[in-house]
């Protein structure tokens, strides 16, 4: 594929799954020439991400919106050089203030997150949950759509979940230990897997 921002392996991972999963092959098929793409730099998706939390979403676009317009570009730099009086008038809480500050001083320090490429998922999963604010959740995100990973797998996502039962337990629930069982069958294409069952749901592909 052309554009950068689409996954190198896609095409492989599409027909290794349509392969071994005949209810994917259909949602892949109804999806055709659809992708996984990365979104701004880490920074900005790490950001964004805290911005979400805890709020709905128009709360959260309003209070972004003003952000962007205060700082023109969210950088790390521009968002340490904003007093946190300033940011609690754009609307954060003070939790928020520290978390976001937090991660900017780790993304001024570049030689803090150099390596964070060059580590397997776990690893690296581990360096991000380490700043203030980020849980797994947000970290498999990053690894998705940031560092494009294909196989991660965000066992406690409410949307793959709820996609999981439609079109495998008839739209009942499911254990646990069963989800993890079907996922061990798209290794090691799991983050494919996941795109499209969260793209059978939502009408708009899902992008962080």
């Amino acid at each position: 594929m052309s554009d950068a921002s689409h996954p190198p392996y896609w095409d492989q991972a599409i027909k290794a799954l349509s392969k071994r999963d005949a209810t994917l092959k259909g949602i892949i098929r109804s999806y055709h020439g659809e992708t996984m793409k990365a979104r701004g730099d880490a920074f900005f998706t790490l950001a964004r991400a805290i911005t979400g939390q805890q709020i709905s979403v128009k709360a959260a676009d309003s209070i972004w919106g003003r952000l962007v317009g205060e700082l023109g570009e969210v950088k790390p730099e521009r968002l340490l050089a904003t007093p946190p009086q300033r940011l609690r008038e754009l609307g954060f809480s003070q939790q928020k203030i520290a978390y976001l500050r937090d991660i900017a001083e780790h993304f001024t320090d570049r030689a803090r997150i150099a390596h964070w490429p060059e580590l397997e998922d776990d690893a690296l999963i581990a360096e991000l949950v380490k700043l203030k604010g980020v849980g797994r959740w947000t970290a498999e995100m990053m690894l998705m759509f940031h560092y494009l990973r294909p196989d991660v797998f965000p066992i406690d996502d409410l949307g793959l979940l709820k996609a999981i039962y439609r079109h495998y337990n008839g739209g009942e629930r499911m254990p646990k230990e069963a989800v993890l069982k079907l996922g061990e069958t798209w290794r090691p294409w799991r983050s494919v897997a996941t795109w499209y069952l969260w793209r059978a749901l939502d009408p708009v592909p899902v992008e962080y």
